[in-house]
């Protein structure tokens, strides 16, 4: 619990942008702020996590996204870790459902990454073969995370549901098991395995989807680097979250204030140089009407 709470996993969202079906999921309320519960959360990721390790435990395959800027990067490091699949850039719509399609799309992809090594591009014309590197580049940035993937994954971990709503939709549409980052604004019921957290600051995201590349890893019989760890020093509570919260709300404060002081200080001394300016032209009228 201690790892959460550093994370910062406890910031909801405001009060006014909530899903009430998140109520239960919730500690309270601090400062128009949501505050979630630690101790619902490492229960849901040790329920998260045994599912997960159980579906890779039985031959399957996992679909880490999260296309989000401030997750892409850690999305694709964790499912490179754990040797899963991943889309970080874009959802391309039947990833899923339209998968022989997709998977056309793969085998292009593929196909213009053999010429190139083989040099074929080299033969032609410079603009033909840019081309055809462009579209290989665009390719590889929609399609890289799932070039291996010959199959429809058994499950998929979001990082925010609401926003990957349409991989969501596809997967229940196929009965893929859903895991994911579930924070105070988002409709828990489109997730199986509800992992309620921060799915915004990316310490949370990097603790959470770490923890469930680890279950991967641990079923494929790797090290895991969060899972199994103890937390060092005293233990801590939900009282503990709720200073973090007003002491992060505070600093957040004296940051404001620090740049409406900047501010008005800029506009001060822009009003100094301007009378300034004024001042001195005035005074060269005034002189020049005198030498007149």
């Amino acid at each position: 619990m201690k790892k959460l709470l550093e994370a910062g996993v406890h910031f909801g969202h405001q009060t006014r942008r909530w899903n009430p079906k998140m109520k239960k999921y919730i500690y309270t309320a601090r400062n128009g702020i949501y505050i979630i519960d630690l101790a619902k959360t490492a229960e849901k990721i040790e329920e998260a996590y045994t599912a997960l390790k159980k579906i890779v435990d039985n031959g399957g395959k996992v679909l880490f996204v999260g296309t989000k800027k401030q997750c892409q990067d850690i999305v694709k490091e964790e499912a490179l870790r754990s040797g899963s699949f991943y889309v970080n850039t874009r959802w391309l719509g039947g990833t899923l459902t339209n998968f022989r399609t997709i998977a056309k799309r793969i085998a292009y992809l593929r196909d213009l990454e053999k010429k190139d090594e083989e040099g074929y591009f080299d033969n032609l014309p410079k603009k033909e073969a840019t081309l055809y590197r462009k579209e290989m580049e665009k390719l590889e940035k929609v399609l890289g995370g799932i070039k291996e993937m010959r199959r429809l994954p058994n499950a998929i971990f979001v990082v925010d549901p609401r926003i990957e709503r349409n991989a969501v939709l596809e997967a229940r549409k196929l009965r893929i098991p859903v895991f994911g980052i579930v924070d105070t604004n988002v409709d828990p019921d489109d997730v199986d395995f509800v992992i309620p957290g921060n799915d915004d600051a990316t310490r949370s995201v990097k603790l959470i989807v770490s923890v469930m590349a680890d279950a991967v890893v641990e079923s494929k019989g790797g090290q895991t680097i969060i899972a199994y760890t103890k937390d060092d020093g005293e233990e801590v509570s939900m009282t503990d979250a709720i200073k973090s919260v007003d002491k992060e709300q505070e600093a957040r404060r004296q940051a404001a204030a620090q740049h409406r002081r900047n501010r008005n200080r800029r506009r001060e001394d822009y009003s100094r140089r301007t009378n300034t300016k004024v001042e001195a032209a005035e005074e060269e009228v005034v002189a020049r009407d005198t030498e007149e």
